[in-house]
């Protein structure tokens, strides 16, 4: 239940959302000197649209994605609804930005952020409505510093909110993006939330602002730390394969690439999050002592950074 009496203002959040995707855009076109993000505006004939951003091979990102949606309908596709059986016969409008960035030089970390605003309503009943997101990073290249920092950002993203919502949302993410098959985390972490009410509407919204406005706060400072360091086919070959993990996680587990499929959602702005170019070899194991095995023996495990 949603335990306040204030009316989730819809306007205000949207509002938000789309000055989000705008600061971010701007903040990372200025990194990558020299390309902008092109903008494609899109409309769902189901009902809603949105704006995908995105900037391909930059100076340094390969690919970067920033996606605003806002889609609404009169039924609920069948991923919101397995845990949620309440929200059954309630309309819904679902809106959010979600970003993925894929730089170029394997020593700069791949990161995804996501923050989302979800409303069902029934004529006679009360609203049911919740907050959600989080960011998280993939590094192929392993540096503690820059994990350390990206933790300390997203605690202190949560800090205001209580001392228990970043070992709580730090835990979820853990347990969240982890490929089960591969018996593995995708990455590092950081925080992943979801159907997060009971603070009220204006907490819970100034929580899901607090987690947006972060994001650039944790990633930038490791991209321009990195962004200089040489590279081979050695590096770039490794960061191929890794990026497979990537596209199997997203297929397979993710909750807002499954939503938007099976909502009708648009395709190219759902699967912009994909890696533009990846690789898949069977049976690879790296090479004992090496970079490579340092990130799965070192980095690739759930512990504290901060």
């Amino acid at each position: 239940m949603n335990s306040n009496n204030t009316l989730p203002d819809i306007e205000v959040v949207k509002k938000y959302l789309l000055q989000l995707q705008k600061n971010i855009c701007n903040a990372l076109a200025k990194e990558d000197a020299g390309k902008t993000f092109v903008e494609d505006e899109w409309q769902r004939e189901q009902g809603g649209g949105g704006k995908s951003c995105v900037l391909a091979d930059g100076n340094i990102f390969e690919s970067a994605g920033i996606n605003f949606s806002h889609v609404f309908g009169g039924k609920l596709p069948a991923s919101a609804t397995a845990h949620r059986p309440e929200l059954a016969g309630r309309s819904f409008q679902a809106m959010g930005v979600s970003l993925v960035m894929h730089p170029k030089n394997p020593y700069i970390p791949t990161s995804h952020a996501n923050v989302r605003f979800f409303i069902a309503e029934k004529e006679g009943e009360d609203p049911v409505w919740w907050f959600g997101g989080g960011f998280d990073l993939t590094p192929y290249y392993g540096y503690a510093e820059d994990v350390k920092h990206w933790h300390q950002v997203s605690k202190e993203a949560c800090e205001p909110f209580g001392d228990d919502v970043y070992p709580k949302y730090k835990k979820w993410c853990d347990e969240y993006f982890y490929l089960k098959h591969r018996n593995e985390p995708r990455g590092v972490g950081g925080l992943f939330f979801d159907d997060l009410n009971e603070w009220g509407f204006e907490k819970s919204f100034a929580f899901m602002q607090s987690i947006g406005d972060h994001y650039i706060k944790a990633y930038l400072p490791i991209v321009q730390k990195r962004k200089h360091i040489e590279y081979g086919e050695r590096e770039r070959d490794f960061q191929l394969y890794r990026r497979g993990r990537y596209v199997e996680f997203n297929l397979v587990y993710d909750r807002g690439t499954l939503f938007g499929l099976q909502s009708g959602g648009r395709t190219e702005s759902i699967l912009m999050s994909m890696p533009p170019n990846v690789r898949w070899r069977y049976n690879w194991q790296p090479e004992a002592g090496s970079a490579e095995a340092e990130l799965y023996e070192k980095y690739l495990k759930a512990q504290d950074w901060v």
